[in-house]
Order: C-alpha cells, then structure tokens, then sequence
C-alpha cells in the first residue's frame, strides 16, 4: 500500500493533508524520515507520525460485541453515542457492524471490515438465523406460535413474513427465532397480533451465541471456527 494512503486512512484526512504532514517531516518508517506519498509500505514496516506508532490492518478484523441499551449501531451519529465507543482497536470507524440493533436493543453485534463476510450474514437471499430473547407486555396468546410458523403479513407489505419459530419461556418472555431482517420486525410482528415488545435481547446470529463471559459494552475477537460458520443456520 502507498504510505499516502495508509496515512489518510489511519489519520483520517485527505491525501492533500497528508503531503503536507509528509513535508513537514512528521512521518518516519522504521525511524526514517519518508517525504513521498508513494512510498510503498511493506508488512515489516513500523510507521510513525509524531512518534506514535500507526498499526498496518494486514488481515480483515471480526469482533462480538455485547451492545447495551442507548448506543446505536452507526459508525457516527450526531444525536446518539455509537457501539464505536466500546472498541479499543486501530482505526476503529473501518469497522461496521454486521446485523444492526435498534438503539434500545441489547445483545449481540458483530463488527468487520470484511464487506463480503457481513454481506453473507446479512442478505435476505442467505436466510440467516437469530435468537431474540423478547419480553412482552401480555402473555402470549394461544395461537400466536402458529401464526408465526404459518408467517405474519406486516403492516404496509405485500408478502408475509418466512415461518418464525416461537418457543415460550415464561409467560412474559419468549425466544423467537427469524431467518430474515425487515424493518424492527420483531417488535412488528408482536404488534400484528396485539401484543407489545417491552424488551428485544439478541442471542444469536447464525452459529454465533453471544458469549455469557461478556458483559455489557465488552467485546472480544471471533475464533476462526465463528468467522467460518457465522452465516450458517442452526436448528
């Protein structure tokens, strides 16, 4: 990679900005001066601006992040604080997260910079599965499993929803598993047969459970084992 990219990516400005930093002799690699933007960067190489050490990324980054209540899933918001917040890795604001939380949705997210990895998770043609844990204002009523597993036709669409599964844990409190992400469709679907979500918890996304050693607002990297079988479904 040229230095002059690798620099506007790590510091965040222009590449105008950067020649001017590289002019003003800022920048060394392994504790030489370099004044040309089109130096190229090897793996070995340790660059630093100022004397601070800037990390290459070599390899794509995958991480589980618990998600509290009153973060949004956004690498920046004027009005709300993000998950960003929480992570303590370089050049954090190239990471995305794969599977969006409402912002007062807790549970897991999972954040990359490997676009071709959440697209697998993601897309609606894939049908990846994911655990909500749901606490309900009513108990639910007696054909309400069935209606989910037969599909909810939503407010304002033509096609109802794929078969849901609805498994009661108390009579508050359920576990609904999807295979698809419309629009705040768990709290959508509770309202179509006249009930009301009073908290959403996500568990599960694929073959990923959230993990019970974190807390909430800690994250961790994925094994290899989750990277590999994020998108598959598990019955």
């Amino acid at each position: 990679m040229r230095l002059d990219k690798f620099l506007s990516q790590q510091l965040g400005v222009s590449r105008a900005l950067v020649a001017r930093e590289l002019r003003a002799k800022r920048v060394t690699v392994d504790g030489e001066v370099i004044r040309q933007g089109a130096f190229q960067l090897q793996p070995e190489h340790q660059v630093r601006f100022d004397g601070n050490l800037l990390h290459q990324i070599l390899t794509a980054r995958y991480f589980m992040l618990y998600k509290p209540q009153d973060y949004v899933c956004s690498t920046d918001d004027p009005d709300h604080p993000t998950i960003l917040y929480f992570i303590d890795e370089p050049v954090p604001d190239k990471l995305h997260a794969a599977g969006r939380l409402d912002i007062d949705t807790t549970g897991r997210v999972l954040l990359t910079d490997d676009g071709q990895w959440s697209h697998r998770l993601t897309s609606p043609r894939h049908h990846c599965e994911k655990d909500y844990l749901v606490t309900l204002e009513q108990p639910l009523a007696a054909d309400t499993a069935a209606q989910f597993a037969d599909g909810i036709l939503l407010r304002g669409e033509k096609v109802p929803t794929r078969p849901a599964r609805l498994e009661t844990l108390a009579p508050l409190q359920v576990r609904l598993t999807l295979s698809e992400g419309r629009y705040h469709q768990v709290k959508r679907m509770f309202a179509a047969v006249g009930n009301r979500v009073v908290a959403l918890h996500r568990e599960r996304i694929g073959a990923i459970v959230l993990d019970a050693h974190l807390q909430p607002g800690e994250y961790r990297a994925l094994t290899a084992e989750e990277i590999a079988g994020a998108g598959l479904a598990v019955n």
